[in-house]
């Protein structure tokens, strides 16, 4: 792919600052549903977006699936910034920058023919299926391979592929009314290579629902809770991540004042890092869709908030500089600040020293769903264990954990050693869809957490 087009269209450009964002994307989709092969596609979807900034108004948007009308899709997209209400906006420098990124390793370029991709997930399934009590399965094999091109006014050029692969598996299981579900899956960047040998996963994925069958509902009551790495990823991505996006931060006052740098939010041994150079990672690209090369950025330091996440708009707005998190789910939409990899550090604990100093508690395991509510916040975890004599005790089911997310991050006693990345995370903010993000952590374990549940 050549950036001729885009250097070409660019000279229509009339505003104070236009860039252009051009996606090549090539997707193969295969899912099974029980039984059921239901789609089996390979599409290719081409398009871009043009967005433009006067000073005399403010951004205007073009996009677009035809790029052979492209000069005029600027001077559409400069005339639109012209005609919106005024407003200061004041982009932070970043260094002008001419690059062409091939995918970090030669295999994730490397094509597979459909009948390979369909085998492995059959077998996938076929797995599940096996299983007794198993009533359906969902098992789905993505391999996504998507080029971006990018020019702005500023004469930065850049060409970089975003391979992704991923398997995700469901399992149904039944005991006359009682209906039980379990999920896992991976994902690398690297290829369908790297996703030959998830039976282990498969068969795990069915034991699970099969196994909750049996299980208890937790008691409720307030619980040391030890959360898993996923769990404990998730929860920091969502409940802490998303306050730290910058987008959030600079338009809201009660915001500005919650996030302000300098505030404890933890014990010393709290760090918390989002960086999208990790290689191999979800959320990893060497560019942000700005053009800003992505970064290491340090959010929390010995519990205290350090950083937040900027567009290069709102590093402008606080006087920060850009960290390269701004980023959009696809062509369609406009980058607005958004996380990479974000994790907690790792420390020195291990999984049995945390587990042995709780008496009676809550071993919590992935994650299935929650919401937040600025500070507040609520998480479903997939299924638990109860904590007994600092053992790893019976399965529980309907794990919901609650609280304040400050007072929950000061109440975190204990981090362990093994930091993981989930190989399936996926954030939605405010575009639809998924883009893929890094949600990791170590085990973590927190102090009186409020859980919902049945009377004893």
């Amino acid at each position: 792919m050549t950036l001729e087009p885009l250097e070409w269209a660019l000279r229509a450009n009339s505003a104070d600052y236009c860039e252009i964002r051009l996606e090549t994307r090539l997707t193969t989709r295969i899912v099974y549903h029980g039984q059921r092969l239901e789609t089996v596609s390979t599409v290719v979807n081409e398009g871009g977006i043009v967005r433009a900034l006067s000073h005399q108004g403010g951004w205007g948007l073009s996009t677009f699936n035809n790029q052979q009308d492209l000069a005029n899709r600027v001077e559409q997209a400069c005339h639109h910034a012209r005609l919106v209400p005024r407003r200061e906006i004041a982009l932070a420098p970043h260094p002008v920058v001419i690059e062409t990124l091939p995918a970090a390793r030669p295999e994730a370029s490397q094509r597979v023919t459909l009948e390979e991709q369909h085998a492995l997930i059959s077998r996938y399934n076929t797995i599940l299926l096996g299983h007794p009590q198993i009533v359906d399965t969902s098992a789905m094999y993505i391999d996504r391979f998507v080029t971006v091109s990018y020019a702005n006014s500023e004469g930065t050029r850049i060409i970089e592929e975003r391979p992704m692969t991923e398997v995700m598996l469901g399992a149904t299981a039944r005991d006359g009314t009682n209906v039980q579900r379990s999920g896992d899956g991976s994902s690398s960047a690297m290829g369908h290579g790297a996703l030959l040998e998830l039976d282990e996963l498969a068969s795990s994925v069915a034991r699970r629902a099969r196994s909750l069958l049996s299980a208890e509902t937790v008691v409720g009551g307030v619980y040391p809770v030890i959360c898993d790495p996923r769990l404990a990823g998730v929860f920091v991505h969502e409940a802490f991540g998303h306050l730290s996006e910058s987008d959030f931060v600079y338009t809201n006052p009660q915001a500005q004042e919650m996030m302000s740098l300098g505030r404890r939010f933890g014990g010393e041994q709290l760090n918390i890092v989002d960086d999208g150079t990790l290689e191999g990672e979800r959320g990893t690209h060497r560019f942000d869709d700005e053009g800003t090369p992505t970064q290491r950025t340090p959010l929390v330091q010995k519990g205290i908030l350090v950083g937040r996440l900027h567009s290069r708009e709102t590093a402008g707005a606080l006087g920060e500089r850009a960290t390269g998190n701004a980023r959009a789910t696809d062509f369609r939409y406009p980058p607005i600040v958004r996380m990479t990899n974000t994790f907690i550090e790792p420390q020195d604990r291990t999984l049995e020293q945390m587990l042995a100093d709780v008496d009676l508690g809550v071993y919590a395991c992935q994650a299935i769903g929650g919401m937040t509510m600025l500070e507040n916040f609520s998480f479903s975890a997939g299924y638990g264990y109860m904590i007994r004599g600092g053992q790893v005790a019976e399965l529980v089911k309907d794990v919901v954990l609650a609280g304040n997310l400050f007072s929950t991050l000061a109440n975190i006693d204990a981090i362990g050693n093994d930091l993981t990345f989930s190989r399936t995370g996926n954030c939605g903010k405010g575009q639809g869809g998924g883009l893929p993000v890094g949600i990791g952590a170590p085990h973590i374990r927190i102090q009186d957490v409020a859980m919902g549940g049945r009377q004893a």
